[in-house]
C-alpha cells in the first residue's frame, strides 16, 4: 500500500522513541496497515491520509464496501491506543468520536482503531476564538464521568510525577529556569496532596482536538486518558493559541482572563486552575526544549511566566 505519513507525525515519533524504533515501526506500517483493514470485516478502501495529521499515530480516511466512511487509526504501543479505545468506549459517542465494532467477522488489531469519521480539517480552531474557547468547555464537560470499574488509566499524580525529574534537569542544566521549574513543582506538590475528584480525563484536551462532526457539532478525539480533577484536564485549553497571546500587548492579561472565565464557566476551583496551568506550561516548555523545539518551547515558558 503506497502512502506517506505525514513528516510531523515522522520527526514526532523519533522525538519520542528515537530514530531506529521510530523508523522500525514505520516501516512496518504498510503491512500493518492492510492487516487493520482486513480486519474490519468491512472491506474498506483507503481514500487518504490525514494531514498534516498528529504526532502520535496514523489516522487513515476510509470507506466501507457499504459506502460508510470512517477513520483507522494506528498508533506504536507506547501511545498506549488500549486505553485510548477504553476510554472511547466508555463515552460511548458523549462528547468523543465513536468506535466502531468490526463487522461479522471482523477481529480487532492490536495498535488499530476503527472510529466514526469527522471532519479533520475543521477543528475549533477554525473558530473565532470566543466562540471556539465557548464550544470547547461545553463540549470537554461532557466527558467528565465516572471512569469505569477495574479501569487501567493512570492518575494525574502518577502521569505528573513521571516528568519531575526531566524537568529538575532541564533547571539543572539552565539556571535561569530554576525559579519557574521550582515554582511549577511547588504548586504540583500541593495539588496532588489534596485533590478533589477521581473522573475520567481526556488528558490532552485543547481546540485541536475538538473536530465538526455528523451526529453532533463537535466532538473530541485522540485522548490521553487518565483520572483525577478537572481542573487538570482544563489547564491545557487555556494555553491554546499561544502564539496569538505571545504576539498581543495584551497578552498576559488575556490569558488570566482565561483561567478566571473557564474556571467559572466550568465551576471549578479558579485557584486549582491556575496551578495545573502553571504547571503543565513549564513541563511541555522545558520538554520542547530538551526535543530541539527552541522556538515552541521559549513560547511556551514565556507564557508560564505570566502566571
Amino acid at each position: 500500500m503506497g502512502f506517506e505519513p505525514p513528516q510531523r507525525l515522522v520527526r514526532a515519533l523519533g522525538e519520542s522513541y528515537g530514530d531506529t524504533a521510530a523508523g522500525d515501526w514505520l516501516a512496518g506500517l504498510p503491512a500493518r496497515t492492510e492487516q487493520a483493514l482486513a480486519a474490519t470485516g468491512r472491506a474498506p478502501v483507503v481514500e487518504r491520509v490525514a494531514a498534516p495529521g498528529g504526532r502520535s499515530s496514523l489516522v487513515l480516511l476510509v470507506r466501507g464496501a457499504d459506502g460508510t466512511p470512517a477513520a483507522l487509526k494506528l498508533a506504536p504501543s507506547g501511545a498506549a491506543p488500549e486505553l485510548e479505545l477504553a476510554a472511547l468506549a466508555h463515552w460511548n459517542g458523549w462528547g468523543a468520536v465513536r468506535p466502531l465494532d468490526p463487522a461479522d467477522g471482523g477481529r480487532p488489531v492490536e495498535g488499530a482503531l476503527l472510529l466514526e469519521r469527522l471532519h479533520p480539517e475543521m477543528s475549533l480552531r477554525s473558530l473565532p476564538e470566543a466562540k471556539a474557547l465557548l464550544e470547547a468547555a461545553g463540549t470537554v464537560r461532557r466527558l467528565w464521568v465516572d471512569p469505569p470499574a477495574g479501569h487501567g488509566f493512570e492518575t494525574v499524580e502518577e502521569r505528573t510525577g513521571r516528568r519531575v525529574d526531566a524537568m529538575r534537569a532541564a533547571a539543572a542544566a539552565d539556571p535561569a529556569l530554576e525559579p519557574m521549574v521550582t515554582a511549577a513543582l511547588a504548586a504540583r506538590e500541593e495539588l496532588v496532596a489534596g485533590s478533589p475528584e477521581t473522573l475520567l480525563l481526556h488528558g490532552n484536551f485543547r481546540q485541536s482536538k475538538v473536530l465538526a462532526g455528523e451526529r453532533a457539532p463537535w466532538l473530541t478525539v485522540g485522548p490521553e486518558p487518565l483520572v483525577g480533577e478537572r481542573a487538570y484536564d482544563l489547564a491545557r485549553l487555556v494555553r491554546d493559541r499561544v502564539e496569538d497571546l505571545i504576539a498581543s500587548s495584551a497578552g498576559a492579561a488575556t490569558a488570566r482572563r482565561r483561567v478566571k472565565k473557564l474556571a467559572d464557566s466550568l465551576e471549578v476551583d479558579q485557584e486549582r486552575l491556575h496551578g495545573w496551568t502553571l504547571f503543565r506550561a513549564v513541563e511541555s516548555g522545558t520538554r520542547a526544549l530538551a526535543a530541539g523545539r527552541g522556538q515552541e518551547g521559549e513560547v511556551t515558558l514565556e507564557f508560564a511566566g505570566w502566571l
